[in-house]
């Protein structure tokens, strides 16, 4: 019953937010921490996580008013547009710089960045139900009976959609880098 309520307290504050911008502030507050340490661990530079950081929150408060609830934790959102976020710096960069020989490993940590910014974007164009348990199962961590409990499914439901979900991503991933 727990994360029911943590789920109903999170909508109540997103639909705040909605109405007023003034009630973001609690959405960062609570949020803030994981964002930045995404952020901090794919750059490896504080002041540009920060930086970057800061991006994301404010893009989440201009496009709150479409965010629509569908059951994922806000930070999936904020995630999703961290990735966002990291793919435009990585393009940014790689339109404005030649990329010297002493860098080629460098390069290579880049591309690593660029393919978990792309799977936060396909993990994001999943069907609603295979989405959920994505999310749920990986970035919360839950059980497949904390989320077949959750989703009113069977387990062997849940694993048949986190087994679809995983297929297409793989298939997705795969035809990218072919």
């Amino acid at each position: 019953m727990r994360v029911l309520e943590c789920e109903t307290d999170e909508r109540l504050l997103i639909e705040a937010a909605q109405r007023d911008p003034l009630r973001f502030a609690e959405l960062y507050e609570s949020n803030f921490e994981r964002v930045y340490a995404f952020m901090a661990y794919k750059l490896r530079d504080r002041a540009e996580a920060e930086d970057l950081t800061a991006e994301v929150f404010h893009r989440a408060l201009a496009g709150i008013h479409n965010f629509e609830w569908r059951g994922v934790p806000f930070a999936a959102w904020l995630l999703g547009i961290a990735a966002k976020v990291l793919a435009d710096r990585w393009e940014r960069l790689g339109k404005r710089q030649e990329v010297p020989v002493d860098e080629l490993e460098q390069a290579g940590i880049d591309a690593a960045i660029e393919q978990r910014a792309m799977l936060f974007q396909l993990v994001d164009a999943l069907p609603p139900d295979q989405r959920r348990v994505v999310l749920r199962r990986f970035i919360d961590q839950r059980s497949i009976r904390e989320i077949a409990h959750e989703m009113g499914r069977s387990e062997g439901a849940v694993k048949q959609l986190q087994f679809r979900a995983l297929q297409t991503l793989r298939e997705h991933m795969r035809s990218k880098y072919v």
